[in-house]
């Protein structure tokens, strides 16, 4: 198995296949989904990983890392709380911009799921046993609700997930394509002007984006764009990606 390197050196690797491969987006689910989500796998070469003792081995080797709770969102008791890198750096941009937006945490309900863990309603083509996938619990709030859809699907759109709403228990159902969301985050970095290299910055208490931008010689506003802020706020824990200078 080809082990999953960093975002950023994944970054310069090609998509495998173009948003027009997808389907229309939606989140009802479909066999075209699970067909999509599964190939992802395979040419990913991922693993399905079968038990907890196989899982513990992939966080040793480095092709699975802890997913740990900050302010931005909380990993709810989970027994498995481990995921492919790019799977970790997803849940970091989208907690932080879930609770800009929100004013709430986002809730991560689960993760890796090895073949003898899954529940008895998982599909049996789960791509939840590769470490690529994740679900998020859906929140009371119908504002937020309609903010965190928007964004799955316009991610959907951009070739780089799938997601599913489920109703049993309410959650959404998100299967991260990491090297596809790798380049896509790379863009992201590279439309800032930061030709794509970046650090991760763990936000501490005193700090603020002024002096986050005054020390890595960025500025507020190209910190704002790579993170999607909506304002200055931030939050001792978060992780912040800052662009390097120029």
């Amino acid at each position: 198995m080809r082990r999953t390197g960093t975002v950023l050196a994944l970054a310069c690797m090609a998509a495998f296949f173009t948003p027009a491969d997808s389907h229309a987006q939606s989140l009802k689910g479909s066999k075209k989904s699970l067909d999509l989500q599964n190939r992802v796998a395979e040419q990913h070469d991922f693993t399905f990983i079968g038990t907890t003792s196989q899982a513990k081995r992939f966080v040793e080797l480095g092709y699975l890392v802890r997913v740990k709770s900050n302010g931005d969102y909380h990993v709810n008791q989970i027994s498995h709380p481990y995921a492919r890198p790019e799977v970790e750096l997803f849940v970091s941009r989208l907690g932080r911009q879930y609770r800009s937006a929100c004013g709430e945490q986002l809730v991560i309900t689960s993760l890796t799921r090895p073949t003898s863990r899954q529940p008895r309603n998982a599909s049996s083509r789960s791509v939840h046993p590769t470490g690529m996938a994740m679900d998020v619990r859906r929140s009371s709030s119908r504002a937020c609700r309609s903010w965190l859809e928007k964004v799955l699907l316009s991610l959907e759109g951009a070739g780089v997930l799938e997601a599913t709403r489920e109703s049993s228990p309410p959650h959404y159902h998100i299967a991260l394509f990491p090297k596809q969301y790798a380049s896509y985050v790379d863009r992201r970095l590279a439309d800032a002007g930061d030709g794509g290299t970046a650090v991760a910055y763990h936000v501490r208490s005193g700090d603020s984006l002024w002096s986050i931008a005054q020390k890595h010689g960025t500025s507020i506003t190209e910190l704002r764009t790579v993170n999607e802020l909506r304002g200055s706020r931030i939050f001792a824990g978060q992780v912040l990606t800052v662009p390097a200078g120029r």
